[in-house]
């Protein structure tokens, strides 16, 4: 695997001029940087960010660097958290739902479930984030204008507890790296589906960890393929390695080229285990709909890959 020639300054984890792609290692725990984004209670896990350096100097901030404290929170479907527990669509008016301009003049819903957390923009514009970047698991409407054609994005990210190590507390063991997974539907003013997540859209990785082996990492142009590393957990991965990529400045645009990313990989809801989550069970009249069944998407690895941006549309 070639080193990467970076010729950049690095602000939390975006470049601004990269001339050679490669995987920027680092070995270890990051250090703290923000102490919980959120504070929920019993059944709430600690949304933390933490800064690392990797072997070649460059700064990145783990999980991803995101824009939860500045940014809208998307409304509530279904969050615990916010007291919210709704049975079903059928008790959601969507008129108490903020109508967010993206630029346009025609009305859509996006409704959103993410294992764990997502930025959500429209033709390059933020419109909203994840109101819980950890657990309990919640779900989120978001009504917005836009004009067509479409662009769709979001980011992604599986969050973790050991920061830089990509792991949490699970099944018995300390450092066990959890799964991911988002499904998004996008319908228009009446009610027609006009997008959805499944293998049309792009799905792009930036943060892989934990490494055993980084070895294990398969690096071919614009592909960043972990699928032969290993995902078994352990009670000191406090060794282990990850591996980084800066993020396009404008990957969110409409005019982003991203024909070299991989396809998006769809999942069944079995295996992002969603059953016995209300927050998406609940909602299965929109997420599983006959003729227009939404599929959980993530990159090709839904253990290991950690930060994805997605992208997709209509017209």
């Amino acid at each position: 695997m070639s080193k990467r020639v970076l010729i950049a300054i690095v602000v939390l984890g975006v470049s601004t001029l990269s001339l050679a792609q490669g995987a920027s290692f680092s070995v270890g725990p990051a250090t703290l940087s923000q102490a919980s984004l959120i504070d929920c209670g019993a059944g709430s896990r600690t949304s933390a960010l933490g800064r690392i350096r990797a072997e070649d100097g460059t700064q990145w901030t783990v999980p991803a660097p995101v824009n939860f404290d500045s940014a809208r929170k998307a409304a509530d479907l279904f969050n615990q958290c916010g007291a919210v527990r709704s049975s079903g669509t059928k008790a959601l008016d969507l008129e108490t739902v903020p109508l967010i301009d993206a630029g346009g003049d025609e009305e859509f819903v996006a409704y959103v479930f993410a294992d764990n957390y997502f930025e959500f923009y429209v033709n390059g514009k933020l419109l909203a984030v994840d109101a819980v970047p950890f657990t309990p698991f919640n779900s989120s409407v978001i009504r917005f204008k836009a004009r067509r054609p479409v662009t769709l994005a979001f980011m992604a990210v599986d969050w973790e507890e050991n920061l830089g190590l990509g792991s949490e507390r699970n099944r018995g063991q300390s450092h066990f790296p959890g799964d991911a997974g988002i499904v998004a539907v996008v319908q228009d003013a009446a009610g027609k589906t006009v997008s959805l997540t499944d293998a049309s859209w792009r799905a792009q990785t930036f943060y892989v960890a934990p490494l055993a082996d980084r070895a294990c990492l398969v690096e071919n142009g614009a592909l960043r393929d972990s699928s032969a590393c290993s995902t078994r957990g352990s009670n000191d991965g406090s060794g282990d390695a990850a591996a980084h990529w800066p993020l396009p400045a404008n990957w969110m645009q409409p005019g982003f080229d991203d024909r070299a990313w991989p396809q998006a990989v769809e999942f069944s809801n079995d295996v992002v285990g969603v059953n016995g989550k209300p927050a998406y069970t609940n909602f299965t009249d929109i997420f599983d709909r006959e003729g227009a069944d939404a599929q959980f998407i993530w990159s090709s690895n839904l253990v290991l890959d950690n930060l994805v941006l997605l992208r997709g549309g209509f017209r």
